[in-house]
């Protein structure tokens, strides 16, 4: 890890905060968000701090690529087969609240565009 700022993310990697984990390995957790903006709305975070993607460096390739494989696999998981949304906020202007990276898996109804 890096010497980011303290998140809720690293609290609920060490489950220091509770949280409903949907799926783990050891690069990413993936967990129900709190405040769902969707019928399912789970967000996928790695281990490892990124702060945000505009941050992220080459030596992350192989761990971003993991990041969306895993949002396939909750995907998958979670049953929508109709179609999800996977959202990356960056930055304040890009709405991004929680300087850890993190990878929104929206569904479980129509999305509309644009988003916001």
């Amino acid at each position: 890890m890096n010497n980011s700022p303290e998140t809720v993310f690293s609290k609920i990697i060490r489950r220091e905060i509770p949280a409903t984990i949907v799926y783990e390995d050891d690069l990413a957790l993936a967990f129900r968000d709190i405040h769902p903006q969707a019928p399912v709305h789970i967000l996928v975070i790695p281990k490892q701090v990124i702060p945000t993607i505009a941050e992220a460096t080459e030596q992350d390739q192989q761990l971003l690529g993991h990041l969306l494989l895993v949002a396939k696999q909750v995907a998958k998981q979670e049953n929508l087969d109709q179609g999800y949304r996977l959202v990356i906020n960056c930055g304040n202007d890009g709405g991004q609240t929680v300087y850890h990276l993190h990878i929104h898996i929206l569904g479980g109804r129509s999305m509309q565009w644009p988003p916001g």
